[in-house]
């Protein structure tokens, strides 16, 4: 869906289609995308369970009412409506990456990995599911899957600054601290702000 520059416009345009046409799928969807970036949460809901039910195949209204859902505190929801958006269209990598997030903040840290790794496996190119994946492991306690997984992060993407504190904190709990400074100063260029305490605990090995 293109951005309108009137928004309001565009709204009133959506909703003279669904007066001419109640179960149009797109004009509800369109609807739900803008009401979801003014931040008009529970409308978008409306709409973008309107568009599913009027549509066989409306996998990206899962995705984006999962987006609302994350905003909104709901992770199990999360999970939930990416693993439906994933039974209609199997090799949407960003389902997969979602799904895989929400398994983690879930704390079903096996799910999650093979969610990110599939998801990774179809879009190489998903750096949070990188990101994602290594703190999986991390949270599994294989520091050095963690470390392989970051290493891969910072190498598709240098200007990542969460992937290096990340992978700095992995090299610490690895007690290698001169890649785990390396790092953290790295995050530190970008901007990142690092945990206080964490450079605390670095800065002997400096």
């Amino acid at each position: 869906m293109q951005t309108p520059q009137d928004p309001e416009t565009f709204i009133a345009e959506q909703v003279r289609l669904l007066k001419e046409n109640p179960e149009c799928a797109n004009a509800q969807y369109n609807l739900g995308v803008l009401l979801m970036q003014q931040k008009r949460f529970a409308e978008a809901v409306e709409f973008f369970e309107g568009a599913i039910a009027d549509s066989g195949r409306m996998f990206e209204a899962y995705v984006n009412l999962g987006y609302i859902y994350f905003k909104l505190g709901e992770i199990e929801k999360v999970a939930e409506v990416n693993k439906k958006a994933i039974e209609i269209e199997p090799r949407y990598a960003r389902g997969y990456a979602n799904l895989g997030f929400a398994y983690l903040q879930m704390i079903m840290t096996d799910e999650a990995i093979e969610a990110l790794t599939k998801a990774l496996e179809l879009n190489p190119d998903i750096v949070q599911a990188w990101n994602n994946l290594a703190n999986a492991y991390l949270q599994k306690g294989d520091v050095g899957k963690a470390i392989e997984i970051g290493q891969k992060l910072v190498e598709l993407a240098p200007d990542f600054p969460l992937g290096h504190n990340n992978l700095a904190y992995a090299y610490y709990l690895n007690r290698d601290f001169a890649k785990a400074v390396k790092h953290i100063d790295r995050a530190v260029a970008l901007g990142f702000k690092v945990h206080p305490e964490f450079l605390k605990e670095l800065e002997p090995y400096r």
